[in-house]
């Protein structure tokens, strides 16, 4: 990446040579030149929000920046970048959405999220940080920043406007006022499950804010929970990719003898997996942990994988995802061990559980979605 200060080599995580995808866009670029530019005054608190890649953090650290993420592989990549281009460990702090914020900010660089529910987490709780003097500036593709996108600045911070495109990127201009009625952060947001959907039914679940529908239940993870297999005994189970842990917390309900391991590369996905777990006050064991996938689970030590894999990274739609966590589930299980996915059926996920497991099973099929099986065999 070409910055006003130099050339980065940047890459994503984990590295795979044969990923395509950059480690930054021209959002990333157009930030910097701008900030370049303005000969913007960076030598107080610097907060950068949401830098998918570390393209932002690694660019800016001569300023000892603070990175905010709610991504793993995106905290895992911006320490490997910042090692490549030869920083100092700790000159950047890398902090979680779920880890308290600076208590004062000079200038906020936000990288607008997918997610506008994280968008709001995350202004309302750096917002009692920014003061008259802070300079407030985001970034994202023209196809990422809405008008509710801009409201949502208007609303907690100040007035916003935006900038010309280009290459197909837009900043966003906010003047703060700290005397502004900000609203009540509605996050984390909890509700009722409904019935008809196994042992989880009229339970409670709790969504922070950037979780996979976090309203309501998605119609692919209620199809997945009328599936689920009958779990018996004191069994290793991974709920995998965990979202808010509903499907973790069925089978602990079904089988209070079974150990889950609740997994996502997402802080706030791991946060309400664990809220939704102790809301249903389970009896059984349970860990979490934000992780890449199965990576750092001992090979051959889990008896079943429950799997509803995500089919986007960001803005791109890319199956690598579903790819890993397929082949990390291989490596975990023990002989005899399950893997359970659903999924949309157009994805075709059987095709890569067969080149990987030599065998996938139809559970159940319905209009959009499927849940299959493949089972490790001895010796595989």
């Amino acid at each position: 990446m070409t910055t006003p200060w130099g050339e980065l080599a940047l890459t994503r995580f984990p590295e795979d040579p044969r990923d395509l995808l950059r480690a930054w866009d021209a959002s990333d670029e157009y930030l910097l030149r701008h900030l370049a530019a303005e000969g913007v005054d960076l030598s107080g608190t610097v907060v950068v929000v949401g830098d998918r890649w570390g393209a932002l953090a690694t660019a800016l650290a001569p300023h000892r920046p603070v990175q905010i993420t709610d991504s793993f592989l995106s905290q895992e990549a911006t320490r490997a970048n910042l090692e490549r281009a030869g920083v100092e460990p700790g000159t950047v702090r890398l902090l979680t959405t779920q880890d308290p914020p600076p208590g004062r900010v000079d200038v906020l660089l936000v990288r607008v999220p997918k997610s506008l529910a994280l968008l709001e987490d995350q202004l309302l709780r750096l917002a009692p940080a920014v003061h008259e003097g802070t300079l407030v500036v985001g970034t994202g593709m023209v196809k990422e920043i809405h008008t509710s996108t801009l409201q949502l600045f208007e609303r907690i911070l100040g007035p916003t406007r935006t900038s010309l495109a280009e290459k197909k990127a837009r900043l966003i201009f906010c003047t703060p006022q700290p005397s502004l009625v900000r609203p009540a952060n509605p996050w984390p947001y909890g509700y009722t499950l409904p019935d008809g959907i196994g042992a989880v039914s009229g339970r409670a679940v709790v969504n922070h804010a950037g979780v996979f529908c976090a309203d309501r239940l998605d119609i692919g993870t209620r199809f997945f929970l009328q599936h689920l297999p009958k779990s018996r005994g004191s069994q290793r189970i991974v709920d995998l990719g965990c979202g808010n842990g509903v499907v973790g917390t069925a089978v602990a309900l079904a089988n209070p003898e079974a150990e889950v391991l609740f997994v996502d590369e997402s802080f706030q996905a791991v946060a309400s997996a664990e809220e939704t777990y102790r809301a249903n006050g389970v009896a059984g064991h349970a860990e979490f942990r934000v992780g890449d996938g199965l990576a750092g689970v001992p090979a051959g030590s889990v008896d079943l994988v429950l799997n509803n894999p995500p089919f986007h990274s960001h803005q791109a739609t890319t199956d690598a995802t579903a790819w890993r966590m397929f082949t990390g589930a291989r490596r975990a299980l023990g002989p005899g061990g399950e893997l359970w996915v659903v999924g949309n059926r157009h994805l075709g996920y059987h095709v890569k559980l067969r080149k990987l497991f030599g065998y996938s099973e139809l559970v159940a099929g319905g209009p959009k979605f499927v849940v299959l099986k493949a089972v490790k065999e001895s010796g595989v």
